[in-house]
């Protein structure tokens, strides 16, 4: 490994460790539930398996290859990294992913519902709607590809029974859209309360789509 890549591995590390202390802090996965990963150049670097995050340190992280092969670590990596190495081996775009039980995006998906257009900032997530992955159980070959196919161009999903999966450039960024994301969860469970919110066409949410393109 040379100086650049010793850098970058101990950046996304830090970025990783942040993220992931912000995951339990600001509410969106309970005790140990939920994981955060950043790619580089060996793989992926991903929290461990059953460790509260409050008192994770960097040296707790674990180095993967995209097949599974533990480069560095002690601790067991989270269970859900076939999950987050799928989704790397198939979306060149992504850097980093954050795996979340949030109780909105979860409640959503043990209803095995999307979220639809009720509100233009579902655009966030990079398309008309946030869709709900089929289920399968944690950590199997199947739930990742359900994933894999779910995510397909957009930034986040639901997991059925499960959770949710936000994208980004960076672990930061990625523990924002899962925020974003179930803050319109729970939008749109409250709507549903008092019936069927009216939806966005889909020409509506197209001009968003570009919209957000030129805002970004």
């Amino acid at each position: 490994m040379d100086d650049r890549e010793r850098v970058g591995l101990a950046g996304a590390r830090s970025a990783v460790a942040r993220a992931a202390r912000a995951l339990s802090e600001r509410g969106l996965s309970p005790g140990t539930s939920g994981n955060v990963s950043a790619r580089v150049a060996e793989g992926m670097v991903v929290t461990p398996s059953a460790l509260p995050y409050a008192g994770m340190a960097e040296g707790d992280l674990v180095t993967l290859s995209l097949d599974g092969r533990v480069l560095e670590g002690e601790r067991k990596p989270a269970t859900e990294w076939p999950l987050h190495a799928a989704v790397y081996r198939a979306r060149a775009d992504v850097e980093a992913i954050v795996h979340a039980h949030a109780t909105f995006c979860t409640t959503l998906a043990t209803l095995r519902r999307e979220i639809p257009p009720f509100h233009y900032m579902v655009a966030v997530a990079g398309g008309d709607s946030i869709r709900c992955a089929p289920y399968a159980p944690f950590g199997s070959p199947e739930l990742a590809a359900h994933a894999v196919a779910a995510l397909e161009g957009r930034r986040a999903c639901l997991l059925a029974n499960h959770g949710m999966v936000a994208l980004g450039a960076t672990p930061e960024e990625a523990l924002d859209l899962a925020a974003e994301v179930e803050v319109l969860a729970e939008l749109y469970w409250r709507a549903l309360q008092v019936g069927e919110p009216v939806l966005l066409t889909a020409e509506e949410m197209a001009d968003v789509l570009e919209r957000f393109a030129a805002y970004r």
